[in-house]
C-alpha cells in the first residue's frame, strides 16, 4: 500500500544555485517509480506516494538527482503524518508563520547542540525530534543567526510552507 511522503531538497533554486525546474523534478520522481507526484513552489518541495521505506526513498531520490544534476543534493524525507506533527508542534504558535523557520534534518537532533547558542537578533530556538524551530522576530532575511555547523546538513522551510505541504500531502493516496 502506498503512503504519502514529502521530499524537501536542500539548496535547490535558491539564490541562483542548484537550478532544477520543478517539471524535471516531477519527471525524475515518476521515472524512479513514485506515484501521485506533485511539486509545491519552486524551491524543491516534492509530494508523492510510495510503498518504499523512508531511507530507501531518500537514497533513490538523492542518487537520481545526482545523476541528473551532476552534483549531490541533500534530501530530507517526511511522511505526511510526521509533517503534520511538525506543524502542530510549532513552539511559536503566536508568531507569524513566515517568521518561524523549521530546519529539517535527516537524523535526530541532539538538543544539547543549542546550549549556549547566541542569537544576535533575539531569535528563539527550540529543538524538536528531527528539526529545529527558530522564531525570527525581525524576519529571516534580516537575521544574522545561523545554526551551529555541528547540527549537520539541514534545509529550512517556514511554517506557512510546511502547513501547505502537510495539507497537500494528506490528499495523496
Amino acid at each position: 500500500m502506498n503512503h504519502p511522503w514529502v521530499a524537501i531538497l536542500r539548496a535547490v533554486n535558491v539564490g541562483g544555485t542548484g537550478k532544477l525546474p520543478m517539471a524535471e523534478l516531477r519527471e525524475i520522481a515518476t521515472t524512479i517509480g513514485f506515484q501521485d507526484v506533485r511539486t509545491y513552489i519552486q524551491s524543491g518541495n516534492l509530494l508523492f506516494s510510495s510503498d518504499l521505506p523512508e531511507e530507501e526513498i531518500r537514497v533513490l531520490l538523492e542518487d537520481a538527482l545526482a545523476a541528473h544534476l551532476g552534483t549531490p543534493v541533500d534530501v530530507v524525507i517526511r511522511s505526511a503524518e510526521e509533517l503534520r506533527h511538525i506543524v502542530d508542534a510549532n513552539p511559536f504558535p503566536d508568531a507569524p508563520g513566515a517568521r518561524v523557520g523549521v530546519a529539517l534534518s535527516g537524523t535526530p537532533v541532539d538538543s544539547t547542540i543549542l546550549e549556549g547558542i547566541r542569537t544576535p537578533g533575539h531569535e528563539e530556538v527550540v529543538a524538536g525530534r528531527r528539526e529545529i524551530y527558530t522564531h525570527y522576530p525581525d524576519g529571516m532575511g534580516q537575521s544574522k543567526f545561523a545554526l551551529p555547523r555541528a547540527a549537520g546538513p539541514m534545509t529550512v522551510r517556514n511554517i506557512n510552507t510546511l502547513t501547505k505541504l502537510a495539507a497537500s500531502a494528506s490528499t495523496l493516496q
